[in-house]
């Protein structure tokens, strides 16, 4: 049985709850000035009849019996009785006028954007991604992007992904399983924050440009130092000059590579793929979890029922080479597997 993640309170509460009422604060932003506006009118204007009616003769009772008129006069209810003066009189027209021009339009505009968001995709996915935390950020929904996010999908993983140019089919599909896409240009700092970048464990990148991809990785970078960084880079020198010099996993985009993609982005150091008699094979890393329902198990079981082969156990500051079928594994202990990228996701997963 796969260990779950245990969750914290909020993420209890649906998905959907939580960016919807983020949705509606960024909404009740937007229209601030005209709310702002509104009031002020109203008790400006509240403080003007006051004023006028004590000295035309007509006093109300207090000022703010004077403010209260002012605003059931705005919905058409008066709270008084009509005055003779026509200076007074013009408030009883005036001010249904000043409704309808300001807050009367302002909610309607705001209740026509709260129950449409469709009209809002782009703001209502980035409501969506606010709501994510020690999630994976992706950037490109290509073809081996879409892999990816399938993948980290299937290994439990929460994804916000970025595309410029998404392909509407892909979208959907990514939609469909409860992940966010942002349409927008990862190279903007603006999209990084709007996808959670300071809140991200780690970012893929999966653009078919090196060039892109590490503009974007050292801006993630310089917005949240400690965020994991998988890249996919074509050239193998500066992939090895990559990671020498700011610890990225770089890794080749080869049609099989997209289970290791999604293995590193989780957790796991996992080599290039090499064809091994036409199967691709790599070498990967990972440490037991506390917990893990692969702790308590022998190195022959697990590598009976994942097809793989353990190469080393690490445990104490001490490497046990090409471990016996009986060797027990404890969490804590440092596994160095040979496999194909299906199974080392299968096993990762499995170690969550």
């Amino acid at each position: 049985m796969v260990a779950r993640r245990k969750k914290s309170f909020p993420e209890y509460i649906p998905r959907t709850w939580r960016a919807s009422l983020r949705d509606t604060t960024v909404l009740l932003g937007e229209f601030r000035e005209p709310v702002l506006f509104f009031s002020i009118a109203i008790i400006g204007l509240g403080f003007v009849y006051y004023y006028l009616a004590s000295r035309l003769n007509e006093p109300i009772g207090s000022l703010a019996e004077a403010i209260y008129l002012m605003l059931t006069l705005t919905f058409l209810q008066p709270s008084g009785v009509f005055p003779s003066h026509p200076i007074l009189q013009v408030f009883y027209f005036f001010m249904p006028l000043l409704g309808v021009a300001t807050l009367a339009r302002g909610l309607a505009d705001f209740g026509l954007l709260l129950f449409n968001r469709r009209a809002r995709s782009k703001e209502w996915e980035m409501a969506i991604a606010s709501t994510f935390s020690n999630h994976t950020i992706l950037v490109g929904l290509g073809h081996l992007g879409f892999r990816v996010v399938s993948k980290l999908h299937q290994l439990g993983e929460n994804v916000v992904v970025i595309e410029l140019n998404p392909s509407a089919e892909l979208v959907s599909s990514v939609q469909h399983r409860g992940i966010p896409v942002i349409q927008s240009d990862a190279t903007r700092l603006i999209a990084l924050e709007s996808a959670g970048v300071k809140d991200a464990r780690t970012i893929i990148l999966c653009v078919q440009n090196d060039s892109i991809n590490l503009q974007v990785a050292l801006k993630a970078r310089s917005i949240n130092p400690g965020i994991k960084v998988v890249i996919r880079i074509f050239d193998e020198e500066f992939a090895k000059t990559l990671h020498d010099q700011f610890g990225f996993t770089a890794l080749s985009a080869t049609e099989m590579a997209a289970p290791v993609f999604a293995s590193a982005a989780a957790g796991m150091d996992v080599t290039n793929p090499i064809s091994v008699e036409g199967q691709p094979l790599s070498l990967a890393r990972l440490t037991i979890n506390k917990g893990s329902t692969l702790a308590g198990h022998t190195v022959g079981f697990i590598e009976d029922n994942y097809h793989l082969n353990i190469v080393f156990v690490r445990y104490d500051h001490n490497s046990e080479m090409h471990p016996t079928d009986s060797r027990m594994i404890t969490s804590g202990d440092m596994l160095g597997v040979l496999g194909g990228p299906e199974e080392l996701s299968h096993l990762l997963h499995d170690n969550a």
